[in-house]
């Protein structure tokens, strides 16, 4: 028997809707997301399992791209035994900047907060101008200067819309 969805709003069109990190703190870690980060918090719930949130792009309504972070209260944890690793060090989250300037500021925040794990440093073209700085779980999140994702995009993406 099928059910009705619980939503009146959803994508036409399989879509990239979030990423999921299991976190230790959830507070430490919004806040952390939020100091370090364009992200704002979108929505906070609980249940007998844990506690979640959702952190976003407040710009972005009508595409959203959505960080979850969930805390599993002990003995609760659905995947357990199961451990959660953190993102790193190759795998991450990525920001890009609009500035070099910007990596260096942000790179300094992280050295200064104690979170710089890699950089700034210039990497090959495809990588561009980079830092590493490593949440309150570990995970890594990367801040970058002209990568080249946007050139790209509009590049192959934007002519296919175009002729289309």
């Amino acid at each position: 028997m099928a059910t009705a969805p619980a939503h009146s709003v959803g994508p036409r069109r399989s879509t990239w809707t979030h990423i999921a990190l299991c976190v230790k703190d959830i507070d430490a870690s919004i806040a952390w997301y939020e100091r370090h980060t364009h992200l704002k918090l979108l929505t906070r719930g609980e249940d007998n399992d844990g506690k979640n949130a959702w952190l976003g792009d407040d710009t972005q309504a009508d595409s959203p791209f959505i960080l979850v972070l969930g805390q599993f209260y002990e003995g609760h944890d659905p995947f357990a035994p199961a451990p959660h690793h953190p993102m790193g060090p190759f795998a991450h989250i990525g920001m890009e900047l609009p500035s070099k300037e910007a990596v260096d500021e942000m790179a300094e925040r992280g050295k200064a907060e104690g979170c710089l794990a890699f950089g700034p440093v210039q990497m090959p073209k495809a990588i561009g101008y980079l830092c590493f700085l490593r949440d309150p779980d570990g995970n890594t999140v990367e801040y970058s200067f002209d990568q080249g994702v946007y050139e790209k995009a509009r590049e192959v993406w934007g002519k296919a819309k175009a002729s289309a």
